[in-house]
């Protein structure tokens, strides 16, 4: 697999999302988008970009070390 990705981009990325974690200007926004609260679709397009992040932390982030003692296990 291809993991010529800079690696510190995604730990700003994670750090970036962990500040965004705590929503605090939605919190008493009343609005709807898509009949749902705003906070709620907020916090839905969270969880989809910490899926994504995390799926990136695997194929990019992952130590190699791991996949090479897993290997000599099996054999």
């Amino acid at each position: 697999m291809m993991k010529t990705f800079p690696r510190w981009i995604l730990y700003v990325a994670a750090f970036l999302l962990y500040v965004l974690h705590n929503d605090l200007w939605f919190w008493n926004d009343p609005r709807l988008v898509l009949g749902l609260p705003i906070g709620l679709l907020y916090h839905v397009a969270f969880c989809l970009a910490a899926s994504a992040l995390m799926v990136f932390l695997v194929i990019y982030a992952w130590p190699e070390k791991l996949e090479v003692e897993e290997e000599r296990e099996e054999e």
